[in-house]
């Protein structure tokens, strides 16, 4: 039986080095994500929570409405894609947080994002 809730999340990193000031301790990454619906019903992407941490185990936490700009609606097999970054003081951090959708009962859930490392290459053994 397919789970009416069922939104996949994958990320993919990249460190943008002309972007970034490594003498000023400016580290800057993009994240793509990609949302699949494989759920049984069309879900609106409402706002997300990030808990973005640097190595040094400092957190800043981003709350907003949709993603870059959008609250994009996905029926049940679609997918949506985008790309955003975040900025550390640190050569190595995480992410990690949630999404928070509305289907089209108006019922809310979340989907949890998994960790994910954001890491200048060469910079992890």
């Amino acid at each position: 039986m397919t789970n009416e809730h069922d939104i996949r999340v994958q990320v993919h990193t990249a460190y943008v080095a002309e972007q970034s000031e490594t003498e000023a301790h400016r580290y800057v990454f993009s994240y793509t994500v990609t949302i699949v619906n494989q759920g049984s019903r069309p879900a609106q992407l409402v706002s997300r929570h990030w808990i973005v941490t640097d190595a040094d185990g400092n957190e800043q936490e981003v709350r907003g409405e949709g993603v870059v700009g959008e609250q994009p609606t996905l029926r049940p097999g679609e997918g949506f894609r985008y790309t955003s970054g975040a900025v550390l003081e640190t050569p190595v951090g995480s992410m990690r947080g949630s999404y928070q959708l509305i289907d089209d009962q108006g019922r809310q859930f979340d989907t949890p994002i998994a960790p994910f490392t954001l890491a200048v290459p060469g910079a992890i053994h």
